[in-house]
């Protein structure tokens, strides 16, 4: 925690853009509960709530590739702002979709939201290593994950609760405000000479840049590696989307409550595993590295099975938050590997094709989820989602025990 405020301290950069995630990541989280209990309460059906995942992932495939193509010609940071400036106005229109027959509302304004996102999300990630270099990275790379994760449990707990007491236009309110501080913090932020933009731009059409950044990341074995194991995550990682919204109500029958209570624990379990890697990182060699990453593969998977099955609630979320606490420490570990490793001139288009698979595969498992709750228990769903997601950790040791897994040079250029 040291090294954090140390970070926060003597980082003007980092800190602006921290704080603007602070903010916003907590107002998504508000959008992200309103959305989903408004569904619930108009429809009352797991597949509404899948339908409106469904919404929010699908522009996220298109939106991607163009996001990671521009991030590497364009200055970083000017896409950054103009994504939260169309973040907020999309936001604020949800208050529209309060109505109880404008629930087709919620699919439209949720696809609008998402497809802006990976111009903000992948970029951050891109110029991550401009704002803190050398021994700084891994600290920011664990704060910044954290920090999504601490905004899971704030937003998820003061969400559930603040739309009980003043409805679901206030939610809607702060999301967007949200966008407004973060556009602010992102404009104060002091740009390196030429601004967060790769130096050597290419000037060939956008598609033949998405293809070389494909196979840039097919030919470094750890990149395609954790890009494979993004996938195995997702398999089961999207069906959760839609479980803990269903838990909340028809399992444990609390409404939004409910629903915003085991998100709430989720982060918890999130927070608690970023601070975890953070200390597990510079202790970490490469070899330790990659066996790290099998155990907590293999303990996500078993806890997300035992959260699907125990009886009460309690236990209930011990499990998700062990479950989440072990997909924190593989991912603060595999992104610290990845901001190290991938050359500049790629970033945008590396984190913006690794979010465009997780999206993907999430759809489907979400799908899956959606057409699987008009026919079978969430707990039978869960108990499924789980076992998928284990099997990321038996191909990500397997890969390694075959050798499959070395350790890529680093990149040269980490400005």
């Amino acid at each position: 925690m040291r090294a954090f405020a140390r970070l926060l301290r003597n980082n003007r950069n980092y800190r602006l853009t921290w704080l603007g995630q602070l903010v916003s990541e907590t107002g998504d989280h508000f959008n992200t509960i309103a959305v989903f209990s408004l569904a619930l309460a108009n429809t009352g059906s797991g597949m509404v709530v899948s339908g409106i995942m469904l919404s929010r992932a699908v522009p996220f495939l298109f939106a991607g590739p163009l996001a990671g193509v521009l991030l590497d010609r364009l200055d970083r940071r000017h896409l950054m702002i103009l994504s939260d400036v169309v973040r907020a106005v999309f936001a604020i229109l949800f208050i529209f979709a309060t109505g109880r027959n404008e629930t087709w509302l919620l699919f439209l304004l949720s696809g609008l939201l998402m497809f802006a996102s990976p111009f903000f999300t992948s970029g951050r990630a891109a110029i991550l290593p401009a704002l803190a270099e050398g021994s700084e990275l891994h600290t920011a790379n664990s704060l910044t994950q954290t920090t999504s994760w601490t905004t899971t449990a704030i937003g998820g707990l003061l969400a559930g609760l603040a739309i009980k007491q003043f409805g679901y236009e206030i939610a809607f309110l702060l999301n967007a405000s949200s966008f407004v501080f973060s556009g602010i913090c992102i404009a104060m932020i002091h740009p390196p000479p030429g601004g967060f933009r790769v130096q050597s731009r290419s000037d060939a059409p956008g598609w033949h840049d998405y293809r070389e950044g494909i196979a840039y990341m097919g030919s470094v074995p750890l990149i395609a590696a954790i890009a494979m194991i993004n996938v195995g995550w997702a398999s089961g990682g999207g069906a959760a989307q839609i479980l803990f919204g269903l838990f909340g109500e028809k399992v444990y029958h609390m409404g939004p409550v409910g629903i915003g209570t085991i998100w709430g624990f989720a982060g918890i379990g999130l927070i608690f595993g970023g601070i975890l890697a953070h200390s597990l990182g510079p202790r970490l060699s490469y070899r330790d590295y990659k066996r790290t990453i099998g155990i907590a593969y293999a303990v996500h998977g078993l806890a997300y099975v035992a959260f699907s099955q125990v009886p009460s609630l309690p236990a209930a979320l011990f499990f998700i938050a062990l479950s989440r606490g072990a997909v924190a420490v593989s991912s603060v570990l595999n992104m610290t590997q990845l901001l190290t490793h991938v050359a500049d001139e790629f970033r945008g288009r590396t984190f913006a094709t690794l979010e465009t698979i997780v999206w993907g595969v999430m759809m489907l498992s979400m799908a899956g989820a959606g057409l699987a709750s008009e026919h079978w228990s969430p707990r039978a769903i869960g108990f499924v989602a789980g076992c998928l997601s284990s099997t990321t950790a038996v191909w990500w040791t397997w890969q390694n025990l075959r050798g499959r897994l070395p350790e890529p040079p680093r990149a040269n250029d980490v400005r």
